[in-house]
């Protein structure tokens, strides 16, 4: 993209801090941020929250080793990873509700969101299978090893496929983002 993706705007804030607050406004409280190389401007752009940040000292990683530095910061009393990419700035606050729902149901599940059958993030894993990753290549390879394991939750929130590979995904995202606000206006 030419840029950090979590740090370009999206209304009068940081697609990151977007992130964050949903989570938050979810009844969220021991989150874990995890950071590559743009640290200090991570740091700055969720000034006030409470959050963990942790550094992938890796530049080059996949999404996965980002994981494992996670979950080395995570509380081992959890009973489960709730893992949110910063590309996703979308995903509604009632999406993280319906996961945490299906978890509390099914907490031996893997929980999938999924919009139009069409599967997304964020995604919740029980502590002990996402614990998995640390023998494992990817998050893909995890769920793949059962398939009886994984609840895929469909939810009304376009948010969980839509994420910010390009510029024009970028665009995308800003059009609907201004199309939300301007709803919640009138």
């Amino acid at each position: 993209m030419g840029s950090s993706k979590q740090l370009l705007p999206l209304g009068n804030k940081p697609v990151l801090r977007h992130c964050i607050d949903t989570l938050f406004a979810s009844g969220m409280q021991d989150l874990v941020v995890v950071t590559g190389t743009g640290e200090a401007a991570c740091s700055e752009a969720l000034w006030g929250a409470e959050v963990r940040i942790v550094v992938n000292e890796a530049p080059d990683s996949q999404m996965a080793d980002s994981v494992r530095t996670g979950l080395r910061a995570v509380d081992e009393t959890c009973s489960g990873v709730l893992v949110c990419l910063a590309d996703h700035p979308l995903v509604r606050r009632t999406t993280y509700l319906a996961i945490i729902n299906a978890h509390q149901q099914s907490p031996e599940k893997i929980i999938i969101s999924a919009f139009k059958g069409r599967r997304g993030h964020p995604c919740l894993f029980p502590l002990p299978i996402i614990s998995d990753i640390f023998f494992l290549p990817t998050l893909r390879d995890v769920v793949r090893e059962d398939n009886d394991r994984v609840l895929v939750v469909d939810v009304p929130d376009e948010g969980v496929v839509l994420d910010m590979d390009t510029r024009d995904d970028y665009q995308a995202v800003l059009e609907k983002y201004s199309l939300r606000e301007s709803d919640h206006s009138t």
